[in-house]
């Protein structure tokens, strides 16, 4: 995906007019209904920013190939203790531990930045992919 432009040194704006246009791009991509719960208000660094877009479009990867879902709903939220991201499927889910390269990437991208990330599922209910970052 291209690249926002920076509008101040390390920061790059309307993350949530970025994160609108690409859930809305996959959601006519998939045929897949998505709900945007929460976006954020505010700016975010090019940091924040990117690895939250990363996660995005790995989470959901992982629901088109192997969900089934037909809704996914997503939250992003920042705030001063930091940022949530939340993405959330109604597909197949799965029992036990989540794993994977993808998986592994997510958190990855998150932990780089002192945040945390987790995936669980549910067998027949669903995934949820919960991340957050603290505040710099």
């Amino acid at each position: 995906m291209s690249e926002e432009p920076r509008t101040r040194e390390g920061w790059r704006p309307a993350l949530a007019g970025e994160l609108r246009e690409r859930l809305d791009a996959w959601s006519g991509r998939t045929g897949i209904a998505v709900e945007t719960w929460a976006l954020p208000g505010e700016e975010a660094s090019a940091e924040v920013a990117g690895a939250v877009l990363a996660v995005l479009e790995e989470a959901l990867a992982n629901v088109e190939r192997h969900s089934r879902a037909r809704v996914v709903s997503v939250a992003v939220t920042l705030g001063r203790g930091g940022l949530r991201m939340t993405v959330s499927d109604d597909g197949a889910g799965f029992a036990g531990q989540a794993a994977g390269r993808g998986v592994d990437a997510m958190r990855d991208r998150f932990e780089a930045l002192g945040g945390t990330l987790s995936v669980h599922g549910v067998k027949g209910e669903g995934t949820t992919v919960t991340g957050t970052l603290p505040r710099r």
